[in-house]
């Protein structure tokens, strides 16, 4: 159960699975819609850094995939985004990146940018940056830099909340170590990260 008592009622845990989506942006919904003002500048940010500036939307969801999982938001590793460049072979590339043959360099740049961003900050220094250059110009760096705050800020936010009522099962159990990946099983699947906005 959510930490974060709901403002309204949400259907119960009866509601069919199919409609697993609605339940989930429901929740958060409910509980954001604590304060709506709030919730709706979160939802226009929100759109406007994942969907906006020039950066593929893939990347975007590379890096918000790969952030969650630092997160251990389990909301947000459920989720998918720009579905129609992603399939879940790619998405399961994201547990190795260096390994993976599915990944450009340019997207590999980015994911060691995040990974950074999520788990030591101040170990980037100026050859991440230099690396960043090689692929990206400075404006889309600043925007990959938001990206990177609004997922590891906000995912951490929705993990401490424990919004996962309406998850699939293997977003809602941990592995033997204690974790849940977003990768190698079926996800809640939206088209748009807006999916706070009503």
């Amino acid at each position: 159960m959510a930490r974060i008592a709901p403002v309204d009622c949400l259907p119960g845990p009866e509601a069919e699975d199919d409609n697993a989506l609605a339940l989930v942006s429901a929740q958060a919904a409910s509980i954001f819609g604590h304060r709506p003002e709030a919730m709706n500048a979160f939802a226009a940010l929100q759109s406007q850094i994942l969907e906006g500036g020039s950066l593929p939307s893939r990347l975007k969801e590379l890096v918000r995939l790969r952030i969650a999982f630092h997160n251990q938001c389990r909301t947000c590793m459920a989720m998918r985004y720009a579905a129609d460049s992603l399939d879940e072979g790619t998405i399961c590339s994201l547990e190795r990146p260096a390994e993976s043959e599915d990944l450009s360099a340019a997207e590999l740049a980015a994911l060691e940018y995040a990974d950074l961003m999520a788990t030591n900050h101040l170990a980037i220094d100026e050859a991440t940056f230099d690396r960043l250059r090689e692929h990206f110009a400075e404006g889309e760096i600043v925007e990959l830099g938001m990206v990177c705050a609004l997922c590891v800020g906000f995912g951490r936010l929705a993990a401490t909340w424990k919004m996962d009522d309406f998850l699939p099962e293997s977003f809602r159990v941990p592995d033997e170590a204690g974790l849940v990946v977003p990768w190698g099983h079926s996800a809640v699947v939206d088209s748009t990260p807006a999916h706070l906005s009503q």
